[in-house]
């Protein structure tokens, strides 16, 4: 069995927010003197408070998402407060593409999108870390799924 989920490059694109909104909070208390302790204290702790729930939001929503693979299906998963999963059953597993950007290629990390029979289209997966191994993985685990209906033995998972 395989589990992943995303990529950590999207937890931290949208983690620059509240670091941006913590470097302008010490640049103000550092640059400028605003009258009074309390105004420095109370505008630092606001922005520590925005940072820290916005943090909390965005691990929420990347630990919300995940991929497994087992030996006969693969599980989509993703939403906090409202949960979509999807399954496929690996041995409907018509085609499984890539696509990596130069970026992806240096964080390892891609788009894979799962074609099967008897959807309408294919199921997109963002930002996956290691896109090639799930490609393969997934190949993999579709053709054993395959050779066991037919009676052939085939791989198992690797």
């Amino acid at each position: 069995m395989l589990v992943a989920r995303r990529h950590w490059v999207t937890a931290a694109g949208a983690l620059l927010a509240p670091a941006a909104l913590l470097l302008l909070v010490l640049l103000v208390d550092l640059r400028w003197n605003l009258p009074g302790v309390g105004l420095k204290l109370a505008l630092t702790l606001l922005a520590l408070g925005l940072a820290g729930l916005w943090t909390i939001a965005v691990w929420a929503r990347w630990s919300s998402a995940s991929i497994t693979l087992t030996d006969q299906r693969l599980v989509l998963e993703q939403g906090i407060l409202r949960r979509r999963t999807k399954v496929i059953a690996l041995d409907r597993v018509q085609d499984v593409a890539t696509s990596v950007s130069p970026l992806g290629r240096l964080l390892d990390y891609g788009r894979v999108e799962v074609a099967a029979a008897g959807l309408n289209s294919t199921e997109a997966l963002d930002a996956v870390p290691s896109p090639l191994r799930l490609r393969d993985q997934i190949y993999l685990c579709a053709r054993a799924q395959r050779s066991a209906h037919l009676g052939v033995p085939g791989p198992g998972l690797v």
